[in-house]
């Protein structure tokens, strides 16, 4: 068994029925990328749904304008519920997926999905729970743009970009901060001495430690 199989079986053999295991190993194909890759562009025709098997993603949306919004992360364990729509749909991607760190997937083939929808209950409840899980995401991403102040939006994605990584230690610069946040460099410059100041991050040359988490 190689190490991707074993990371599968590890982070999906509590949720998948062994014959739906041994499909996703036989049809299933092993992609990895190195971190700040991009895995899936806008505009693609998605022709695989990928499973996620070690490291996160970034999912953002791009505007008219080709600014970026970081949408949510997905982590080991996880698929992307946009990318399941336009398999299902044979429509074209409307989001950008970035390697946040260094990831493993498993790629399946399109054409297996609706099938084992009907085929395996636990496939059934896993991409409910996806569809659910990120519908949750979207919410909480519009509700931080609608509601939050921008230095409460700054420290939020300075703490989900932790946990996704599990390391406090950031190693991002204000211009990918404020590509991410669509806001400007000097308006993050200025936020994140502020966060420093009231001790919830600490600051060096090349990197950005969250303190609160």
């Amino acid at each position: 068994m190689s190490e991707i199989e074993k990371k599968l079986t590890t982070n999906f053999g509590y949720l998948f029925e062994e014959e739906l295991i041994s499909e996703i190993k036989e049809l299933g194909v092993p992609k990895s990328f190195k971190e700040d890759t991009t895995i899936i562009e806008v505009g693609d025709y998605i022709k695989s749904m990928p499973l996620l098997v070690s490291g996160a993603i970034k999912i953002l949306r791009e505007d008219e304008h080709g600014e970026e919004l970081v949408l949510y992360y997905l982590e080991k364990g996880d698929t992307c519920a946009m990318t399941l729509s336009c398999c299902m749909g044979q429509t074209k991607s409307k989001i950008r997926a970035v390697a946040e760190t260094n990831v493993e997937l498993i790629m399946l083939p399109k054409e297996k999905m609706a099938d084992w929808l009907g085929k395996y209950k636990t496939w059934q409840s896993y991409i409910l729970q996806t569809y659910h899980h990120r519908l949750d995401e979207l919410l909480e991403a519009l509700d931080t743009i609608a509601f939050l102040k921008m230095d409460e939006r700054l420290f939020k994605y300075l703490k989900d970009k932790a946990m996704v990584t599990h390391n406090d230690l950031l190693h991002v610069t204000h211009k990918q901060i404020s590509e991410d946040l669509h806001t400007s460099r000097v308006v993050v410059s200025r936020l994140l001495k502020k966060l420093e100041n009231e001790r919830k991050i600490q600051l060096f040359r090349n990197s950005i430690k969250v303190l609160e988490l």
